[in-house]
């Protein structure tokens, strides 16, 4: 049996582009790793993402990237079995601690727990968000940074991707989390890591087509929504998000570089949402939005 292929993207750019060319990627593509040449000083990203998807997508942040640095990397296309890019990945996977409580780590990582810490340990296969990545430590902080005041017990996490938000809204909160993705696969490597981090009696984990799917509006409204997706479609179902969130829910949106994080902000403060605060790191911004309380 062939071997499943996927779309790699590949470039090499100078460190001062590096950042803006990885989130360029990482805008569309279910993983990316970079690795650095010392004797050149240069970075090879490389992004891989389903044969065929969001074309039109990589075109425009490849483009905006361009822009934004003066650099017109070649870029380079090949299909690469999945088995070998994991591989790849994997060893390029270290722990990560972020914010004040999570530590992020491979299930190749053995070492003791960290007193103090929660611990998400990740088996990412090919789902997005292993912690890496800006926007997802983006939402680990305003998770910790909104525990402090709003206790939810209604969570949603809309792109669940390797499920490490749900994950750790689980072990912060003791709530349970109905996690979603549109991708099958992303929605078996959450509920598998959600086993491997003792939390599946608290997560449900589904194949979900966003709002229109009746698990996830049976189960609105909710006090606490993750999306962490992209700009375009985040602005698309703002009004839906809106119309399923409770009086004083939160929702925390990420994925978004910070030159769209205005465009986004603008689509649902037209839903009727309110801004909390926004975390910036680097070229990626997460929004911290807010029902207003109904009188």
């Amino acid at each position: 049996m062939a071997p499943e292929l996927l779309d790699c993207i590949a470039i090499i750019v100078p460190a001062e582009a590096m950042e803006t060319y990885e989130a360029a990627l990482g805008a569309v593509c279910r993983a990316v790793s970079f690795f650095h040449d010392e004797d050149n000083d240069l970075w090879d990203i490389q992004g891989v993402k389903e044969r065929g998807a969001y074309e039109d997508e990589l075109s425009s942040a490849l483009a905006v990237a361009e822009m934004l640095t003066g650099y017109a990397p070649e870029i380079i296309r090949s299909l690469v079995p999945v088995g070998g890019w994991l591989a790849r990945t994997k060893a390029a996977f270290p722990e990560q601690t972020i914010g004040k409580n999570f530590v992020v780590r491979g299930t190749h990582i053995n070492a003791p727990a960290i007193p103090g810490r929660i611990t998400l340990t990740l088996d990412a296969g090919l789902a997005f968000g292993t912690g890496e990545h800006n926007s997802t430590r983006g939402c680990l902080v305003a998770l910790e940074r909104i525990a402090r005041y709003h206790h939810p017990t209604h969570i949603l996490d809309l792109g669940t991707g390797s499920g490490v938000l749900a994950i750790a809204a689980a072990k912060l909160m003791k709530q349970s989390v109905l996690a979603t993705d549109i991708d099958p696969r992303a929605a078996r490597v959450a509920g598998s890591n959600a086993k491997l981090n003792g939390v599946a009696n608290q997560i449900r984990s589904i194949k979900a087509d966003g709002w229109m799917d009746k698990r996830i509006q049976r189960a609105a409204p909710y006090d606490l929504v993750f999306a962490n997706i992209l700009a375009r479609p985040l602005c698309a179902m703002a009004h839906q998000l809106a119309q399923n969130l409770k009086p004083g829910g939160i929702a925390i949106l990420a994925g978004l570089l910070t030159i769209q994080a205005n465009w986004v902000l603008s689509a649902h403060r037209r839903a009727g949402l309110v801004l909390d605060s926004r975390i910036i790191d680097g070229a990626w911004t997460t929004l911290i939005l807010r029902q207003p309380n109904r009188l």
